[in-house]
């Protein structure tokens, strides 16, 4: 048997002791019925064993209470008695199920009506007034109090359940917050970084294999170059790292208009007469939106550090089309040789693929690259096709606004 709270036990023993101490003293009425006195006894004791029940099983203390309640006014009241019922029908209300919350205050007002209806028409006096009284004041008043305090603890609860749920959804939202960062911070070391890095591993290695001196001073002005450059890119970014300020203000976004300078970085890099580097920009002249433009402008830098890294001797071609005059996608389009070489100029990690896929995802795009059939019978090109959403919501209502005012 699992043993009492020590609250419930406190209680009892209380109500028990003074009880008997109410009883020797004489201070209790007298019997209602013929029936012993000292029967007002074993309704203290049957009561204090119930106050046992109060918080494991409130209902089932407060039908037990009742009964002794019974007993105690048939034999003599004691206030003890009484006290102890008050705290059975509070603690009914408070601890039991919620039924018991709902319907144990609606039975102590009926009782109580009855009992004064009972009261008036036994006794036909303004004195049994005094029995709805006390009924109310011994069941009425506690039920009513636990209600008020039942109230009270379950808004806490709630409370308090909301705000570990707010919390939680808070650590939540920091994480994706820190991994999406994480991810961003990704995509730009690789997109400006890796080019860079590619084209310092193709002419380093053409000054380690070639004796001609005039050809090894272009590879290592080459090298020096981009190195100056990747050094720069990686202190930008370092530098959004380390400022926490400096990651919150607005820093200039690659257009596509530097797309001319990403060919011609290109061609130096690729250090091959074989590669023809040819642009096809039919994007007409409606602005777009800066993530789209970002989007663009990263796919095809990383679309030519591949073709550098992996592609054959050919032409590498970057076609930017938008329709002019209907809405529709931004359609990036690279593509290169398919080279038959057993592996690539520079080794690489095989993460541009997943970053470009990132990017797409991101602005609701579509992402494709593989290999396509070439122009000449036999052939084969790389293709990587972007389709980029720029027509949002916002902007066909924007639209039709303006054509309504027209």
């Amino acid at each position: 048997m699992s043993r009492s709270p020590r609250e419930e036990v406190l209680i009892a023993a209380a109500g028990l002791l003074g009880g008997v101490a109410l009883y020797a003293l004489g201070l209790s009425s007298s019997p209602a019925v013929a029936v012993p006195h000292r029967l007002a006894l074993v309704a203290l004791a049957v009561m204090a064993g119930a106050e046992l029940l109060r918080r494991r099983a409130p209902l089932t203390g407060l039908a037990v209470g009742v009964g002794a309640l019974t007993l105690d006014v048939l034999s003599g009241s004691i206030m003890a008695n009484v006290a102890m019922f008050t705290d059975l029908v509070y603690a009914a209300v408070l601890y039991g199920p919620p039924a018991a919350y709902r319907i144990v205050p609606r039975a102590t007002e009926v009782l109580t009506v009855v009992g004064t209806l009972l009261a008036a028409a036994i006794v036909r006096s303004p004195s049994a007034l005094l029995v709805g009284i006390g009924l109310g004041v011994i069941t009425v008043a506690p039920a009513w109090t636990g209600v008020g305090v039942r109230v009270h603890r379950d808004a806490a609860r709630s409370a308090r359940l909301e705000a570990e749920r707010t919390a939680l959804l808070a650590e939540l939202d920091r994480r994706e917050a820190v991994g999406a960062e994480r991810a961003r911070m990704a995509r730009e070391l690789h997109d400006v970084v890796a080019g860079h890095l590619s084209a310092i591993a193709i002419h380093s290695t053409a000054a380690l294999s070639i004796g001609d001196p005039k050809a090894s001073d272009e590879a290592l002005a080459v090298i020096r170059e981009n190195s100056v450059q990747g050094l720069a890119e990686m202190r930008r970014l370092i530098g959004i790292l380390r400022d926490a300020g400096a990651a919150d203000e607005p820093a200039a976004v690659p257009r596509l208009d530097g797309v001319e300078a990403l060919l011609a970085r290109a061609r130096g890099a690729a250090r091959d007469d074989g590669f023809v580097f040819v642009l096809h920009d039919e994007r007409g002249t409606r602005p777009l939106p800066a993530p789209v433009e970002l989007a663009a402008y990263r796919i095809v830098q990383e679309s030519l550090t591949n073709a550098v890294k992996h592609a054959g001797q050919g032409p590498v071609t970057v076609e930017l089309t938008r329709p002019e005059r209907r809405p529709g996608p931004l359609v990036v389009r690279v593509t290169s040789r398919l080279d038959d070489r057993s592996g690539p100029r520079v080794p690489g990690a095989g993460l541009g693929l997943i970053g470009m896929r990132e990017r797409v995802a991101l602005v609701g795009g579509r992402l494709t690259a593989g290999p396509v059939p070439g122009p000449e019978r036999g052939t084969a090109l790389w293709e990587v096709r972007a389709e980029l959403p720029v027509e949002g919501p916002e902007e066909d209502a924007e639209n039709v606004e303006s054509e309504d005012t027209a």
